[in-house]
């Protein structure tokens, strides 16, 4: 009998010979095989990647930042940006990407977050951090962590390894060394110039106070710097798979007390990610994204309202926010690369890579420009 040709549909072609039925089987399951991991390969390979990362919002005053400073800033979010870009340009996964550019931020003393954490007003530090699937919805995050080196990592294996969702303080510790994390004294996040912000923080309060015992909107008190209640990174990032990930973490805000926690460990809050809609890291005043579930709320328009991610987060920021009082931004990037970055603030470091381009850097409100 004549020969049967096979087209796996992806440049392969061989030819059966039906006098051996069943190594024909065995082989054309395997010629479909290497052809279904050629196409899938090749969809891959034109898949849109890409990645964005914050590293604050509100804490930055540009008549004080002197061009030094400004250029640290510029080098450290590109180490983080293309750090990132490095995992997703090589075919890794998303939720590596916003690992691996939130250690390089949390490593840095210049954001609050790790070894830049600003200080309690006891004089410590705790931090908190949260990270989240876009493909599963699968998230982990911990709250009111002091001996942990880098929280983001800590998240993850809350998210990957236990069956819960958020642990705290000396629980969540206790499971850090389970995992076999990195601890450090509390005081490898001392830096001078958060001490120096705890210090006139201090003074601002106890100064409110003496007017106004007990007065509860201090924070937002005209004698109080906004840049206190600020200061978190983030990133965001899909990879050539299709999968959107994000991650933040915080040292929160400047003399918190209480064992107070912000937005950033709450998922829904200050960090989110769903396939079918977008990613979301938020910064800013905590208490607001708190209240009104800013990177949930970002994502459910995009998801049930039909509007683009960057509409969602500009109503989000620049309506929702400015109306109730809250200052701050996010980073957000919808499930086609798409990317956005919305803030109310004067300025807000961030940096943002695609596929095949230069990273691009910014501070303040004006265009971002593209770095080596």
């Amino acid at each position: 009998m004549p020969a049967l040709q096979l087209s796996a549909g992806s440049g392969y072609h061989c030819f059966i010979d039906n006098q051996f039925p069943g190594e024909n089987m065995r082989f054309s399951a395997l010629i479909v095989s290497l052809a279904a991991a050629a196409v899938s390969t090749a969809v891959m390979a034109n898949t849109p990647y890409a990645i964005v990362i914050h590293g604050g919002a509100g804490t930055i005053n540009k008549a004080a930042l002197t061009p030094a400073q400004q250029q640290a800033y510029e080098t450290a979010l590109t180490e983080a940006v293309n750090a990132g870009y490095q995992v997703l340009e090589q075919g890794g996964s998303s939720i590596d990407a916003v690992t691996q550019a939130v250690l390089v931020m949390e490593d840095s003393p210049l954001f609050n977050a790790g070894k830049g954490a600003v200080y309690t007003y006891e004089g410590g530090h705790d931090l908190d951090a949260s990270i989240m699937r876009g493909d599963n919805l699968a998230a982990g995050a911990v709250a009111g962590v002091t001996t942990v080196k880098n929280p983001v990592l800590l998240a993850r294996a809350v998210m990957e390894k236990s069956e819960h969702v958020m642990l705290s303080g000396k629980g969540a510790e206790e499971f850090a060394k389970l995992q076999g994390l990195t601890l450090v004294d509390n005081r490898h996040f001392d830096t001078q110039f958060r001490y120096e912000a705890l210090i006139k923080a201090k003074a601002a309060m106890e100064k409110a106070e003496a007017k106004t015992p007990h007065q509860a909107s201090v924070r937002l008190s005209a004698g109080w710097s906004p840049a206190w209640n600020m200061g978190t990174v983030g990133a965001v990032a899909l990879d050539k798979s299709g999968n959107l990930a994000a991650a933040t973490s915080t040292g929160g805000m400047t003399a918190k007390r209480y064992g107070r926690i912000g937005d950033a460990p709450i998922i829904g809050a200050g960090n989110f990610a769903d396939n079918q809609s977008c990613a979301v890291s938020a910064t800013g005043h905590g208490e607001f994204f708190i209240r009104y579930r800013v990177a949930a709320d970002i994502c459910a328009r995009v998801k049930y309202a039909g509007v683009s991610a960057a509409e969602a987060a500009n109503q989000v920021i620049h309506q929702e926010l400015v109306k109730a009082g809250g200052t701050g931004g996010v980073i957000v990037m919808d499930n086609k690369g798409n990317i956005s970055w919305p803030f109310n603030t004067e300025g807000m470091y961030r940096a943002k890579r695609t596929a095949g381009q230069l990273p691009e850097v910014a501070i303040f409100q004006d265009l971002a420009k593209k770095s080596q």
